[in-house]
């Protein structure tokens, strides 16, 4: 290892040593002083060598003037302007991953940074064995065992275990839709959204059922789907205890209750509690009749009227006296 020793820098007045990067090869830093050089530390050449060039060569590339354009990694103040200049300040990224080029101004981000690229997850949580490949990852984490929510919207006071679980819930306070699909330019508050949304025009159902194989391009309705043969029904009515297996179907039904008729038909003003009553209304109006008997090809506007119709062909009598 080089223990060359850097000159003072005529306006710092101080000695610096660059002894604690010298080990990182790959990364040439080249220490100039703003204040004496005016240069634009974005334009400074972050060159790739074997082993940190000499002061020479620093000179001659990056300051092209003063013999002593040196500045100390942590910055400090000039005694002649007052001004104070560091690498970190100036947005200098001098760390870069040989992967994929992505560049840090701190060692310590890039380490953490390579764990994208190896899957080293060195943090454990001691209540479930997840790992993680940050520590505040593992923070964040803890928060579900401890039920911690330190974080509270003003609007609403909702509580959150993460803050950038906060900065999401905002966008509904806020209207904020900053996600924006590429190829309708419809927008949406969450990354996630997009995502999901972007199935709509690539067809893909990622999501398959096990036991009939259908697909679902999100993985909610495969879950809602899943209850059509588990016989599950999560969700209960206060008023009667009758339980449905999705939440739509309990809020249409609470409408019994209610008396609640939200869907109003625009020809003869007639309101319905449910949008599937007001649709099957709506044919009165319009005269289609969209299911057929497979007998005769005689048609009807609703499923029932079939089923009733079907019976005509069969013979069934299931009404006795």
């Amino acid at each position: 290892m080089c223990h060359r020793k850097l000159p003072t820098c005529i306006y710092l007045h101080k000695l610096y040593y660059a002894t604690s990067l010298l080990h990182i090869l790959p990364h040439v830093l080249k220490f100039v002083c703003f204040i004496d050089t005016d240069i634009d530390p974005d334009i400074v050449d972050m060159a790739t060598t074997d082993s940190v060039q000499g002061v020479d060569d620093v000179r001659r590339g990056a300051a092209g003037g003063s013999a002593n354009s040196v500045l100390t990694w942590q910055g400090g103040r000039c005694e002649e302007s007052g001004e104070e200049s560091s690498w970190r300040g100036k947005g200098v990224r001098v760390f870069r991953c040989e992967e994929c080029s992505r560049q840090f101004s701190q060692l310590g981000n890039l380490k953490t940074h390579m764990r994208t690229h190896t899957g080293e997850k060195p943090y454990r949580c001691e209540e479930c064995s997840r790992k993680f490949s940050q520590m505040s990852g593992l923070k964040s984490h803890m928060q579900a065992h401890t039920g911690e929510k330190p974080y509270q919207c003003e609007e609403c006071s909702r509580q959150f275990s993460q803050l950038v679980r906060l900065k999401t819930h905002m966008r509904t306070h806020t209207g904020e839709k900053p996600y924006r699909c590429e190829e309708c330019s419809k927008q949406f508050s969450q990354p996630g959204d997009v995502k999901t949304h972007m199935r709509t025009h690539s067809g893909e159902k990622p999501y398959r059922c096990e036991e009939c194989s259908r697909q679902f391009s999100v993985l909610g309705n495969l879950k809602t789907h899943m209850r059509t043969h588990t016989g599950e029904k999560p969700y209960r009515c206060e008023e009667c205890s009758r339980q449905f297996s999705q939440l739509g179907a309990l809020k249409r039904h609470m409408q019994t209750h209610t008396g609640e008729k939200p869907y109003r038909c625009e020809e003869c003003i007639r309101q319905f509690s449910q949008l599937s009553t007001l649709k099957t209304h709506m044919r009165t109006h319009t005269g289609e009749k969209p299911y057929r008997c497979e007998e005769c090809s005689r048609q009807f506007s609703q499923p029932s009227t079939l089923k009733t119709h079907i019976r005509t062909h069969t013979g069934e009598k299931p009404y006795r006296s």
